[in-house]
Formats: structure tokens, sequence, C-alpha cells
């Protein structure tokens, strides 16, 4: 019987989709399930490749399907030896590398749920999610030991090459007794350190629902070497670099360590990497780093995430890399919901579309009424569940055949002088400006206009007489007139999510203060 792996255009992917046919593709059933088992253990025969990792340093880790089965079972039965049950909350807070999978296979084995945070975070970070989350253990490395102390940990555990020698007594195999409704993850969503965003609860058969993505989404398919830089912290990393391609059989790649847009190029063309998903950011910061066009690459599938990638940098990819890089939108409380089908020929990539809907979900562009907005007019993107309309807080707009083209979120829109203009559409003018490397466009407040359009740009070069006018000229002469920055602040950095997104609600409060501190 032909599974839906062996499909890859459009056509197909609309006719031979059902949720039967997703659960087709594992081992397990509703009422016997693991993550673990599916991504890890079934694929372990033989001495196939799991995960690839390249580490700031230099160095690269290759770790076998077999050796990941095997260590994860012996964490599994440590996890239980300390009293760890079905349930308990296991944190994990340490960088890409063996121990960190074993680690979080080990915890979903054990029947735990695991609770993946970034190592980035800061005291006042990890007390947020240790007081809300309460793990029965936290795993973690030197570095982050004492801030783990100090955010309330009640066990910390360093998770390293050391401790899982120290394993060595254990058996390689592990009797799971999970079902696919129990809670396996708990998926804190990028915000601020101080501000403790949702997390949100999968259970083990999300992976199922995580198949649409992988199928439709990134396009993979068996033979495929994939590979994701974003961090296995957030939803992207981890379910779409990480547990969508191992649940096929796929080795997965990713970066540990600092992020070194010269480093990850390197990787991808010594990996030999046909498939890469990676954050709309890093395609821009792989650009910008000017090293891109000194390596050879194998890529087949491209795709991007988080954010809309400007057309300057998706020109770019298209030349140096060989293959246009393909949009997918969702968010991780509803996953991916439009995609632009890597792999499929048969579905045209429309410039500066994120593509159309993926099988066996609906979604509709609807006035403030809620009713459907005409071809062409802007909206919020909303998607049906469970029989109603779910709001995505992102506005859009589809056209007449059914792609959708992402606005903004609701908050980012700027109404100026009675004109409604995206900051999505003013950074994309702004980033095809030869000297403008990164930038972030928000509204502030003006007497005569309501708002007006202000750009904060970080450049490629020094700044230059004249620079803010013709960067002004340069935005006039691609959008309508009203559309340009009148206020342009030139800065060194910007500030970010921690998925690696320009964080416009930063720029506005900065933005407030700096208001109200003038009077």
């Amino acid at each position: 019987m032909q599974r839906l792996t062996d499909f890859t255009s459009y056509a197909d992917a609309q006719k031979h989709y059902s949720k039967d046919s997703l659960w087709a593709l594992f081992d397990g059933d509703r009422d016997r399930f693991n993550i673990a088992h599916e991504c890890v253990d079934r694929h372990a025969g033989g001495d196939r490749t799991a995960l690839r990792i390249a580490h700031s340093s230099g160095l690269d880790e290759i770790i076998s399907f077999a050796e990941l089965a095997s260590r994860s079972s012996q964490v599994a039965h440590y996890m239980v030896s300390q009293g760890v049950k079905k349930g308990d909350r296991v944190a994990v807070m340490v960088e890409p590398s063996l121990p960190f999978y074993c680690v979080m296979f080990g915890a979903m084995k054990a029947g735990a749920v695991a609770v993946p945070m970034f190592t980035l975070f800061g005291p006042d970070g990890i007390r947020l999610r240790l007081d809300d989350c309460q793990p029965k253990i936290l795993f973690t490395n030197v570095e982050k030991a004492s801030e783990a102390e100090a955010g309330g940990a009640a066990t910390v555990v360093i998770a390293d090459d050391e401790f899982l020698d120290s394993l060595d007594g254990y058996p390689g195999k592990f009797e799971w007794q999970t079902s696919a409704s129990d809670l396996v993850v708990l998926q804190y969503t990028s915000g601020t350190t101080r501000l403790l965003p949702a997390a949100v609860k999968h259970n083990h058969h999300s992976i199922v629902t995580l198949m649409v993505a992988a199928l439709y989404a990134t396009g993979i398919r068996p033979g495929d070497r994939f590979f994701c830089p974003s961090s296995p912290a957030w939803g992207h990393g981890f379910w779409h670099g990480t547990l969508a391609p191992l649940a096929l059989g796929v080795s997965t790649g990713t970066f540990s360590g600092k992020f070194d847009p010269e480093r990850l190029l390197q990787a991808l063309s010594e990996f030999r990497i046909s498939n890469l998903t990676a954050a709309a950011t890093h395609y821009r910061m792989m650009r910008n780093c000017g090293r891109a066009d000194d390596f050879k690459y194998c890529f087949e599938k491209l795709s991007f995430t988080g954010e809309p990638i400007d057309s300057e940098t998706a020109a770019y990819v298209e030349r140096v890399f060989g293959t246009k890089v393909r949009s997918m939108y969702g968010t991780t409380e509803i996953g991916v919901i439009i995609a632009n089908y890597p792999g499929a020929d048969d579905l045209e990539v429309r410039e500066g579309a994120m593509g159309k809907a993926v099988p066996g979900v609906e979604v509709e562009v609807q006035d403030a009424d809620g009713n459907p907005c005409k071809p062409g007019e802007t909206g919020e993107l909303m998607v049906r569940k469970a029989g109603a309309w779910f709001p995505t807080k992102d506005l859009g707009r589809v056209d007449e055949d059914g792609y959708f083209y992402h606005g903004g979120r609701a908050d980012d829109v700027i109404i100026s002088a009675g004109w409604t203009i995206g900051a999505v559409e003013v950074e994309d003018a702004l980033l095809s400006h030869p000297d403008v490397a990164e930038c972030g466009v928000i509204g502030t407040p003006d007497s005569l206009r309501g708002q007006v359009v202000k750009a904060f740009i970080v450049l490629k070069d020094m700044e230059r007489d004249g620079l803010r006018e013709e960067i002004q000229d340069h935005v006039r002469s691609r959008l309508a007139r009203h559309e340009y920055p009148r206020q342009i602040e030139f800065v060194t950095e910007l500030p970010k999510t921690p998925a690696g997104k320009v964080n416009r609600k930063i720029l506005r409060d900065q933005e407030a203060k700096r208001l109200e501190a003038a009077g």
C-alpha cells in the first residue's frame, strides 16, 4: 500500500491526504504510542545516522539511531531510579549534543513531560519557567548550574558525556508505557525573559499531526539529508527540525553554540544537506556574511518560517543555493496551516506568497465583523478548528487562486493620515537597499498624521552624508509615497525574540519611553 511519503505533488497531497494515512506512517496507535519509539527506537537497526551537529567550535558530532536509542533508554532507567514518575516534568537546558537528545528522548520513554529550555535564559527567565512547570529534575551544563539552582530548581543534574558514561550499568532498552493522549512536552513560546509566555501542552499524538508540516511545509521524504539551525528550545527547531525528520527515519542536523553564519554554510556544504528549513533571519545572516558563494551545496528543498523573507534575500538564496526558498506559516499553538509544498513541481512559488492551505485545514481572511474578505483585501487570518474560527492575530490577504500573503501582526499595523501601512512591506523595501543589513519598523505618534513610519536600521557599513534621505527615496520609489519612513534612527543592533525575529514590541515600548522622557 502506498504511503503519503510516496507522493510529492500538490495534486496528490489533496487527493491522498487523510488522518488515517497520517497514522499509517507510525507503529503505534491511540492506545499505545510513544514519540521516542517512533523517532528513535524503531529506526535503530544498522548504523544509520540520526543527527549531525555542527558545533560553533568547529567540531562535527555524528550520532546514530542505534546509539541514541540505547543511551536514551539508559537515561530513562536513571530517571525512574531517581523517582521520576509518569507525568513529572523534566526540564532540559542544554545545547544540542548527545546528552541533550538522550535526556529528551529518555524523559519521553519514562513517561515524563520534557520541558526544553533556552540556554541563554538568565536567572529571571529560568525562575519564571521553573515556578510554572515545577520540574522533578533540571538537566543543564556546568556553566548554567548555579543559575538553575538560583532559579529554584529542586534537583540539578549536569548532563554531559561523563554523565552518560556513568549510566553504562543500566539496560540499553526500556519498556515504555504511554498512550497517544499522554502529555509529553511543555513548549514555552518565545518571548522576553521577564514575561512568562504561554506553555503549549503537547501529547504523544502531536507527532502525528506534525506530519502535515513535515510532508507539505518542509517537504521531508525518505532519503533527504535534513538540517535546521533553529534551537530545539523553540517549536521550529524541536518539532520541525528534530522530531519530524527523525519520525520518518530521516537524518537531521542542527547548530550548537553561538551562531555563526559562516560555520553554518560550511556545515551545510560538508554534510551535503539536501533539505534545509531555517528562520528568515538565518538566510539574511548567511547572505550578509559574504561567504555563501565560497561553498558548494546539494540543496533540493529550502523552507523558512518565523517572519516573511525580504525579496532581495529570496532572490539571493535562489541564485546561490540553486532553488527557491519556500514559506510555511503557523504558530506554536495551531501548528502549520499554510505552506508552499517544497518538492511539489506542480505548485508555483509566487513572490511574497506564503503558499496555500495544507491538506485538512481551512484558512480564511476575515474582516472585523467576521465576514470573508474579497481577494486582495487585508483582514485577519483565521483557521477553522473544532467547528469554530480561531484567530491567528496576524493580518493577511488571499488572491483569486488561493495563495495567502502575510500582512504582519495585527498590532504591527501603522495608521498614518488614514492610510493603513504594514510594517512588513516597509521592512522589505528597506532591506532591498544595499546599505541596510537589518531593520525594524514601527509607528510613532505624530500630531498631524496620528502616526508616522519610523525605521530602526542596522547598517552594513558606517553612516555617510545623505544616506538617510537616500534610503527614504529608495522606499518611496518602491512603495506608495505615504509609506516611506519619515523618521529613521540608525542603531548598532535590534532587539530580537529568542527565536531570532525582530521584536517590534520592544521597539514600540522603547519609543514610548523616549517620548515620555522628552515630555
